[in-house]
């Protein structure tokens, strides 16, 4: 029997419609919606969850109970899972939405994608390198609809940074900096006390492909970001929109070197803060980068500071004052985005740029973050944030934590995805799965 999932995605391949994004201009059938499977619907999962309000929401799926009862109250049709594979064995779906923790994102993707499922998935993309590749290379070969959940990428922000830059305001850029207020969770810590599982929670599924251990309430729902088994630190919950900008206006490709700072280093844990530095070579037009993230808060004459960049690298501006944002420093002076994105900037100093005019709009807009992976999965437009983009950028965010854990400066051979000369990287370029999750 063909089934409607079989019918669409032979007509996306049919169509051509690769995961870098294709855009195509066949129309559905009037009144033609996805049948969409949601795994994890409770955070960010709640705000994935309308994002695809519009279309069939067949099934969702939470190791939490309470979650899933919250959205099943929103969405009383949907069948109820607790085990996201046992979701995708029972159910035709035409695209899954991933919104768990970082550390089950790439299995439950990858089963997806397996299976010929458009795919949107929060970010970080995945939680190792090796994760970062397989996903990439899975989406090209199955030609699905992909869109990591970096919801700003979609926004104006990024273009008008993109559009300013090519203008040669600032002239040729050699440096980024970009900062996070997080984490506002604990880290720098060492394991404590286990406890019992509260009873709405499956614990053995929340754990998933991760190390077998006990629960203790530091973990769920929210501050598993702090823990090197679960999440990716402050580094892998912001950088993914921070940067962003700065990969998508100069066309970032693989580090040639990476290297990071941060305390305490605790075996379990994420550091208090972190300094991480990627050197880029030339790309086309643009010269060599050096890339600088800071996160986190350290201690200087008694008081906690934010770590943040040099003052002197931007001119009659207060650092202090924002919270998540990046400094391009060009030739002629320095772009500074206020926000993650950009959606506020200024150019600077002030003085030098008195009656600047910004320059006109070139570059497509979109039709919002979700939309374009809707239409993506039904066939035609664009996903910006593709696996073919979101996953590089992932991966060369994830090498800051690599070179951090093994306290080494790397040299990244991407072509062999191998830290040159540095054995102490290879563990933490992959990692090891709990039986029956692989």
């Amino acid at each position: 029997m063909i089934t409607r999932r079989d019918f669409l995605a032979g007509a996306a391949v049919g169509l051509g419609c690769l995961a870098s994004g294709v855009r195509l201009l066949a129309d559905d059938p009037p009144g033609e919606k996805l049948d969409i499977g949601l795994v994890g619907v409770g955070g960010q999962g709640r705000a994935n969850l309308e994002g695809v309000a519009s279309q069939n929401v067949k099934a969702i799926c939470d190791v939490d109970g309470n979650n899933l009862a919250e959205a099943a109250k929103r969405f009383p049709r949907a069948a109820t899972y607790r085990d996201f594979r046992r979701m995708l064995d029972s159910e035709d779906l035409d695209a899954v939405v991933v919104s768990t923790p970082d550390h089950t994102h790439a299995v439950a993707a990858a089963a997806a994608i397996d299976l010929g499922l458009a795919v949107y998935c929060e970010k970080p993309l995945c939680h190792s390198v090796h994760e970062c590749r397989v996903l990439q290379e899975k989406a090209v070969a199955k030609r699905v609809a992909t869109q990591m959940g970096n919801q700003g990428h979609a926004g104006e922000g990024p273009r008008r940074t993109a559009e300013i830059l090519a203008s040669g305001a600032i002239g040729r850029v050699r440096e980024v900096h970009a900062w996070s207020d997080r984490p506002i969770w604990p880290q720098g810590g060492d394991r404590p006390e286990p406890e019992p599982a509260p009873r709405h929670l499956d614990w053995d599924l929340w754990l998933g492909p991760a190390p077998e251990r006990p629960y203790h309430a530091n973990l769920h729902p929210f501050a598993w970001r702090g823990w090197w088994d679960f999440g990716t630190g402050a580094l892998g919950d912001m950088a993914c929109h921070v940067l962003d900008p700065a990969f998508y206006a100069l066309h970032l490709d693989a580090p040639r070197t990476i290297e990071a700072e941060g305390e305490p280093r605790k075996p379990e844990m994420a550091p208090l803060w972190e300094t991480v530095i990627w050197t880029f070579g030339a790309r086309g037009d643009h010269p060599p980068l050096k890339l600088v993230w800071y996160d986190g808060k350290k201690t200087k004459d008694g008081r906690e500071v934010r770590n943040l960049p040099a003052p002197d690298l931007a001119p009659g501006a207060d650092l202090t004052r924002v919270e998540n944002g990046s400094l391009f420093v060009g030739e002629r002076g320095a772009l500074l985005l206020h926000d993650a994105y950009g959606d506020r900037r200024s150019l600077l100093p002030a003085e030098s740029f008195a009656g600047w005019t910004e320059p006109p709009a070139i570059l497509p807009r979109s039709k919002g973050h979700h939309a374009e992976w809707i239409e993506g999965a039904k066939g035609r437009g664009t996903c910006g944030s593709n696996f073919d983009y979101a996953a590089p950028m992932t991966e060369t965010i994830l090498l800051g934590i690599v070179a951090f854990r093994a306290r080494s400066r790397i040299e990244w051979n991407s072509e062999r995805m191998e830290a040159t000369g540095c054995p102490e990287a290879d563990p933490f370029l992959r990692r090891e799965y709990r039986k029956g999750w692989t």
